[in-house]
């Protein structure tokens, strides 16, 4: 798991009560050092699946104080390491400190942080999804997969689709009208791209990259559900989400460019079955995106928001679930009648 660095600033009166706090958590890289305006710093080096329980009780220990607050950062690297600090306390004949399970994944806080970021309605974000878009397009209309997988690489889906997932899951109505707002922008931008295209080329039959858009099985559902679950797993476990991202972009953006421009050249049965494709991955990453984050226990800090934000997440997922059972009798029934 990786590691954080969490720097705890408090009145220099509130220092023994931090102390107090901290003296049961069995932190092995710890220190203290006043700053200035009578303020002091604790410094803890912790594995990242433990700052959230930390902040928790930095919250319930300083409620109402005011002047305290704490700095997350990550750590590239820690000398000497846990293993070697383990082995030296097994040599010494120490009992070393036993660890408390949890889910491994990062704090709520920083996951909240880093997909509202990813979710900006931006100027870069418009850009990337432009210049995406082209070459995808550009990829299908020549009938080449590296050019399609290029333009997935700088393809920025990714963040506002876990956004939506994880504000279905912490009941986050402020990151969801956020999230959908990006990915509507983006969608429209998208769309737009490919109809001005689609009024410059006419895709015939032979072109493979934009005919295989055409048909879809229930295979291709557990790819977007194994999209979806990896995008979540990555922001949870702090992981890079780049080479994530991109199988994401490949379930939502090839296809979105297939109906359009089918549509715009009057092919309307093979845009449909496009259409149905990008629909169903769709689905299936935001029920993948929410059973994760389940599963990885995210959820409000307050029992009553936890309760709360547990019952929605759940009747969304039940409402996903539905449409994904919908949109698989409708494959099998297109396949059937094709």
């Amino acid at each position: 798991m990786a590691k954080r660095l969490i720097e705890i600033t408090v009145p220099d009166d509130k220092r023994e009560r931090i102390r107090t706090m901290l003296e049961p958590m069995n932190i092995s890289r710890q220190s203290e050092h006043s700053a200035e305006h009578g303020l002091t710093t604790f410094t803890i080096v912790t594995d990242a699946e433990k700052v959230e329980t930390i902040l928790d009780t930095l919250r319930s220990w300083t409620s109402g104080v005011e002047g305290v607050f704490a700095h997350v950062l990550s750590v590239e690297a820690v000398v000497p390491s846990a293993s070697e600090e383990k082995a030296k306390q097994e040599e010494a004949g120490e009992e070393p400190a036993t660890e408390e399970k949890s889910h491994a994944r990062v704090a709520r806080e920083e996951l909240h942080d880093s997909l509202e970021e990813a979710s900006t309605l931006s100027p870069n974000f418009l850009l990337f999804t432009a210049f995406s878009t082209v070459v995808v397009a550009i990829g299908l209309v020549r009938d080449s997969p590296a050019i399609v997988i290029g333009g997935m690489v700088i393809a920025p889906l990714l963040g506002p689709n876990m956004a939506l997932a994880l504000a279905t899951t912490l009941a986050d109505k402020a990151l969801a009208v956020r999230a959908l707002k990006t990915n509507f922008a983006g969608v429209a931008l998208a769309a737009g791209i490919a109809a001005v295209t689609a009024l410059f080329v006419n895709p015939d039959q032979s072109i493979v990259e934009i005919t295989s858009r055409t048909t879809i099985d229930l295979s291709d559902l557990l790819l977007a559900l194994a999209a979806g679950a990896a995008g979540a797993l990555a922001f949870t476990s702090g992981a890079p989400s780049s080479l994530v991202g991109v199988m994401v972009a490949v379930a939502l953006l090839p296809p979105l460019v297939v109906a359009v421009l089918l549509a715009v050249n009057g092919r309307m049965e093979e845009a449909s079955r496009a259409f149905l494709l990008l629909t169903s991955n769709v689905v299936c990453i935001n029920l993948a995106g929410v059973a994760v984050f389940l599963l990885k226990g995210v959820a409000p800090r307050t029992w009553w928001g936890a309760k709360q934000s547990k019952k929605m997440a759940v009747r969304a997922l039940c409402v996903w679930i539905v449409l994904l059972v919908i949109l698989a009798g409708l494959i099998v029934l297109s396949n059937v009648a094709g």
